[in-house]
């Protein structure tokens, strides 16, 4: 009963100034005082101790909340204290956007919990609005966890997500509460997909290329043209960036296309990719409309000027073991994903896990 009723005061403590300065004058005053009857020196740090953890249960509570670096460094050191001492708050404003959790469902090892993004001043949240994986949920057990959007209510620029949780080894849901933030989504998202691309193809032949540190590459067929794969620094050739030879969607555009080694390259450039999803893949198509996939892929980042994140490109360029004579046959197509709107902020929502479902009436309806 005591665990409980403390657990019910402790989300609403702030720290008391009167409470804290006059546990020490009393520390101060015990010190001085003098007395025919002497205490037995033990006691001493006894008092001591006990206002100490007076100060920390008064101040834990909101440094949790408040102070990022404490909540990390509690979190990193014991998940389980950590949510603890975080309060309960279950709506967040930032930036004219509001973050509120509607509802949780608890069964077993899953929670599901609903989490809503309102725009309280213009139409930045929309139905595309995607937390692009910045987002966080720090909870006091291991599990593993996603989170979609569920819905979205145009009347009120409200978009809901469901956030889904399992523990590991099937183990029932345990714990007091869980924390959720964004700190930044986009939105306004648009995709093309089957678009054919229009680019010079005469006299294709061995293009400029230079040799580059790969931040990102894919394919089934990497390690097999690439023997340095999974290696620290993996370096390749690529096509070297040239002028814009087409631009299939905003942001995104094509600037090269070439043999590099006996290999077909096509280059694509993305601007702005730290603040946005843009990206895409290109595939060839024959006469039958069969698909061809790339072998392998890479990517590398260049700066117009050096250190100036504002002049980033991420060059990605899609590679294809197929001869000059193949690949007139075949033609040139592109699946495109563009954002056009980018939203900072930051949002954290603290809830507790207690076995409650969503209100009916505020459900989303696709």
């Amino acid at each position: 009963m005591i665990q409980e009723n403390y657990k019910s005061l402790y989300n609403s403590v702030t720290p008391d100034v009167a409470l804290i300065n006059d546990t020490l004058r009393r520390i101060n005053t015990y010190k001085k005082r003098k007395t025919r009857c002497r205490r037995p020196a033990f006691r001493r740090p006894a008092i001591i101790i006990a206002a100490l953890m007076v100060c920390m249960l008064s101040i834990t509570p909101v440094l949790a909340a408040n102070v990022p670096v404490f909540y990390a460094l509690l979190y990193k050191a014991s998940p389980a204290t950590a949510q603890f001492f975080m309060p309960v708050q279950k709506t967040c404003v930032d930036n004219g956007i509001k973050m509120e959790v509607l509802g949780t469902y608890i069964h077993e090892d899953t929670a599901e919990v609903f989490i809503t993004l309102q725009d309280l001043e213009g139409n930045r949240v929309d139905a595309t609005t995607d937390l692009y994986d910045s987002y966080s949920i720090n909870r006091p057990f291991s599990s593993s966890a996603t989170c979609g959007l569920a819905g979205f209510d145009p009347e009120t620029n409200t978009a809901t997500f469901l956030i889904n949780i399992t523990e590991w080894d099937g183990h029932a849901i345990t714990g007091d509460k869980m924390t959720f933030s964004v700190r930044r989504f986009i939105s306004d998202k648009h995709v093309q997909k089957n678009r054919p691309l229009d680019l010079p193809l005469a006299e294709l032949g061995e293009a400029a290329a230079i040799e580059t540190y790969c931040t990102g590459y894919g394919g089934l067929n990497f390690e097999k043209y690439n023997p340095d794969a999974g290696t620290q620094r993996c370096t390749s050739r690529v096509l070297r960036p040239g002028e814009v030879l087409s631009t299939p969607a905003a942001g995104i555009d094509i600037t090269g296309i070439g043999y590099v080694s006996g290999l077909l390259h096509i280059q694509t450039a993305v601007y702005d990719g730290l603040k946005g999803d843009n990206h895409c893949r290109i595939y060839l198509k024959d006469q039958d409309g069969n698909e061809r996939q790339s072998d392998f892929s890479l990517s590398f980042i260049k700066y117009g000027e050096e250190g100036n994140e504002d002049t980033r490109v991420e060059y990605c360029d899609f590679v294809f073991d197929i001869p000059s004579e193949e690949f007139d046959a075949n033609n040139l197509y592109g699946d495109f994903y563009t954002s056009s709107l980018y939203t900072e902020g930051n949002w954290q929502v603290t809830f507790p896990l207690v076995p409650t479902e969503p209100d009916a009436e505020h459900m989303p309806v696709d």
